[in-house]
Parts: C-alpha cells; sequence; structure tokens
C-alpha cells in the first residue's frame, strides 16, 4: 500500500550541487558557507547575530552557559523533547517545570509560580511551531530580572506580533534536524541574539574554547557546523517562507475538513498576533492509539508527539516534584498527522477522510 508519510525532508538537485560545491571548494569545517549561512539566517530572523553549532540541543546548551545559568534554576516545559530539560543541566543549571495551557504552550500563569530566588532565566518552547505568548514572558523576565532563552527548535519563520522568534527574548535556538521546517542535510542548529557577548561566546564555546589556534581560555566543546551542511541550509533557507506558507495552507485545510468530527480538539489556528509554522499538524482525541492503528493499516503515517513528557522520563526518575495534569492529559491524546510542503490537498484529503471513516465506525 502506498504511504502517506509524515514527514518527506526535501533533497534537491540544487542542494546537492551546493553539497558538492562545498566538498570540492571549500574547507571542511569552517568553510565560507558557514559564515554566509550564519549571516543569511541573521538576517532573515532579524538579529544581530547568529551563531551555527552542531545540532539544537548544542544551540541550546551553549546558550543557557552562555546566559550564566550554572547553579541556578531554569524554568520550562514538561511537554516537549527531552533536549529542552537536558540542556538545562548539561549547562549546569537545574531545569524546574511549570504546566502548559491548551494550546500545548507553557504556561505564563504556572511559569509565574515557578520562579524562585535561584530562577536565573525562562525557556519556553515554541511547540509544533506555534510561538508561546512571549509578551507575557518579557514581563515575567523584565519583573524578576530573568533572561529569557527560546526554544525555536520547531518554529523556523514563525512570529509573535510581528517579529520573528528567536528575536523576541536574549538568545534563539534552531534545530536543523531532518524533520524541521527546514534542515541542512543531517544534524545542525543556530543560536541567534543581539548581544555581541553571547554571540561572542557561544562561537568561542563551539571550538573547543578557542581564544587563538593553541590558545584557550574557556572549556569548550566540538560543536561546529560541517561546511558542507551549512551549504545545503543556504538553499533551504531561500524556501523557508514558500514552504511554511504550504504548511500554513495545509493546516488550514485540515482544521476545515477535522471540525466537528468525533471528539477531535485541533490545534490553535494563526490570528494577526501569533503566526505559526506547524512544524506538526497535532490534533488530540481520546481515541488516540486505535486511531493511530487505524490509519497505520490505511497506509497513513502518524506519530505521538509526546508520549511521556519530561517529569515522567526514567532520566528523570524521582528529579521532579511538581505535578503537571495538563501535559500528562495531553501526552496520552496527541497524535500528529502528516505535514510537509510538499503533502497535496489530495492527501490531505484522504487522511480527513480515513479519520471521519474511523469516527463512524468507532462512535
Amino acid at each position: 500500500m502506498e504511504r502517506i508519510p509524515i514527514c518527506k525532508p526535501a533533497m534537491d538537485e540544487e542542494m546537492i550541487a551546493a553539497a558538492s560545491d562545498a566538498l570540492r571548494n571549500e574547507a571542511l569545517v569552517n568553510g565560507e558557507s558557514v559564515f554566509k549561512f550564519e549571516e543569511e539566517f541573521a538576517q532573515f530572523i532579524g538579529t544581530k547575530y547568529a551563531v551555527s553549532v552542531s545540532s539544537g540541543t548544542d544551540a541550546l546548551i551553549l546558550s543557557l552557559i552562555a546566559a550564566g545559568v550554572k547553579g541556578s534554576e531554569v524554568v520550562t516545559t514538561p511537554f516537549t523533547f527531552i533536549a529542552s530539560a537536558n540542556a538545562v543541566l548539561h549547562a549546569g543549571g537545574r531545569p524546574v517545570l511549570a504546566d502548559i495551557w491548551e494550546d500545548c504552550n507553557l504556561s505564563p500563569f504556572e511559569t509565574r509560580r515557578a520562579i524562585t530566588e535561584s530562577t536565573k532565566a525562562l525557556l519556553p518552547v515554541h511547540i509544533f511551531g506555534r510561538p508561546c505568548e512571549m509578551d507575557d514572558f518579557k514581563d515575567i523576565a523584565e519583573e524578576n530580572n530573568l533572561i529569557i532563552v527560546e526554544d525555536a527548535c520547531q518554529a523556523h519563520g514563525a512570529s509573535y506580533g510581528g517579529k520573528k522568534v528567536g528575536a523576541i527574548g536574549e538568545i534563539g535556538c534552531f534545530s536543523f534536524y531532518p524533520t524541521k521546517n527546514m534542515t541542512v542535510g543531517g544534524d545542525g542548529g543556530m543560536v541567534t541574539t543581539d548581544n555581541e557577548d553571547i554571540a561572542m561566546t557561544v562561537r568561542k564555546l563551539r571550538d573547543c574554547g578557542r581564544r587563538e589556534r593553541y590558545l584557550h581560555d574557556a572549556h569548550g566543546f566540538t560543536s561546529r557546523l560541517n561546511t558542507v551542511n551549512a551549504a545545503i541550509g543556504r538553499v533551504q533557507l531561500k524556501r523557508l517562507d514558500a514552504w511554511n506558507a504550504s504548511r500554513i495552507r495545509n493546516a488550514q485545510l485540515y482544521a476545515r475538513l477535522l471540525k466537528d468530527m468525533g471528539d477531535i480538539v485541533l490545534p490553535p489556528m494563526n490570528d494577526d498576533k501569533v503566526k505559526g509554522v506547524f512544524h506538526l499538524f497535532a490534533v488530540r482525541t481520546s481515541y488516540r492509539n486505535d486511531l493511530q492503528t487505524y490509519l497505520n493499516e490505511k497506509g497513513i503515517a502518524t506519530a505521538i508527539h509526546y508520549p511521556l513528557p519530561v517529569h515522567k522520563q526514567p532520566a528523570f526518575d524521582g528529579y521532579f516534584e511538581g505535578v503537571y495534569p495538563v501535559s500528562e492529559r495531553v501526552s496520552q491524546q496527541t497524535i500528529s498527522l502528516p505535514m510537509f510542503p510538499s503533502l497535496s490537498e489530495e492527501e490531505v484529503r484522504t487522511v480527513c477522510e480515513s479519520i471521519g471513516d474511523f469516527f463512524r465506525k468507532t462512535t
């Protein structure tokens, strides 16, 4: 049976040619494409600086180190990929969780309750490509003298109040993992900021703490982005706006076709202030597991984001003491439907018709 995949990473002849040219004509590490990619990405996001790194996780770790969270608390969400909380630990901080709103993003109300005298930073995650309520987080940060590090790893090109995510807090972090809205032909990440000191610190940390060739004044990492990956990223960045527009059109079609179907709860759609880019189209239903099995039998791939919230992960067993009921409930109901730029209208209709068939047979 021909399948409709959950995602379909793009890799065409222009990207392959760019990669080949970089391999033939540039240094494999710290080649010209790396620095051009950084300049172009900073311009796209709207920040003074962008520093490429080897993954979204490294973007978070190095940003949090540069933000000085060592020995302090960082408030973030339980409903995210584990890298968000892991990064805080790797940076020497302590992750503190606050529950989410019904839109699956970190709740400003719960964030306020989680802040203590030891809190240094906020780490809101723009989950599924939908921006958090950043006005609220900026108010909270200003009132408590906190740094905002945006986890924008799923939100390339999303905007809030006319400003792109990654340019709203002090620091923005992006991932170019192959499932993201844009990729680099493998792992990769980017840190964005207007703060020159933070940019210089991240640049140093990604390169073994190097001040000169064999002079190191920081305990750094080997976290550089390879030249060939940057070359691919430059091509993908040119396509990102058009790709995001396709995702938004597909999301609107999904929302129209799935409205009032079964017990489906749709994700929030865009408005004048919040413009998401639908990295995922994640719906909720109490029949989640049975629906996933049914769609798989019909040749339609789905995914669960996320079956275990962070505080339920074995790696954090006994670490968190709080209770996060919304995150736990949502993690049991959420199912991600196929979403990628080349997803056709016919395929979206096929998915929705199959979901309709499921509910007619089930309810």
